[in-house]
């Protein structure tokens, strides 16, 4: 058991399956940059800390969790079956009810901003509408995940 936070932290960081997740998700992070420069012509540095948006870093966290808790503990072990239990809860969240969270946002700020065509002001900040993702996202950040992990190979 550690007893320092030096020892903590170093245990932490020799986490490799925890380090390879953290990774995975950083790098679907930064790819949103590229993709949403090619895609809308605009560089905007607030994809790499918003929600949604191509690939999906939470797929690629988890998807990269799960297969890492495979190839290290092995693919017949229930933390694998939990790590793979939990990945799929976070991609159909982040595809079912997130997104779903992010069309009511975009109709809701529709009818606010048809309502008050006129001088009307209303006082609120507009919803968020990039909430979720679709399930090619999911899918891509699962892909993005599994293929760090494997990059990576088990720490042994």
């Amino acid at each position: 058991m550690p007893n320092t936070m030096q020892e903590i932290c170093s245990g932490i960081l020799n986490n490799h399956v925890l380090v390879i997740s953290l990774i995975a998700c950083l790098a679907a992070q930064v790819l949103k940059l590229p993709i949403e420069l090619i895609k809308n012509r605009k560089f905007n540095l607030r994809n790499l800390v918003t929600t949604g948006g191509m690939p999906s870093s939470h797929s690629a966290f988890v998807g990269a969790l799960a297969s890492g808790v495979g190839q290290t503990l092995g693919w017949e072990s229930p933390e694998f079956a939990i790590a793979t239990i939990f990945a799929i809860i976070v991609m159909y969240d982040a595809a079912g009810v997130r997104q779903a969270a992010g069309k009511q946002a975009r109709i809701l700020n529709q009818i606010v901003d048809e309502f008050f065509e006129e001088d009307h002001n209303l006082n609120e900040a507009r919803l968020k509408e990039l909430l979720g993702h679709t399930p090619f996202q999911v899918f891509v950040g699962l892909g993005l995940g599994i293929t760090i992990s494997w990059l990576a190979g088990p720490a042994y």
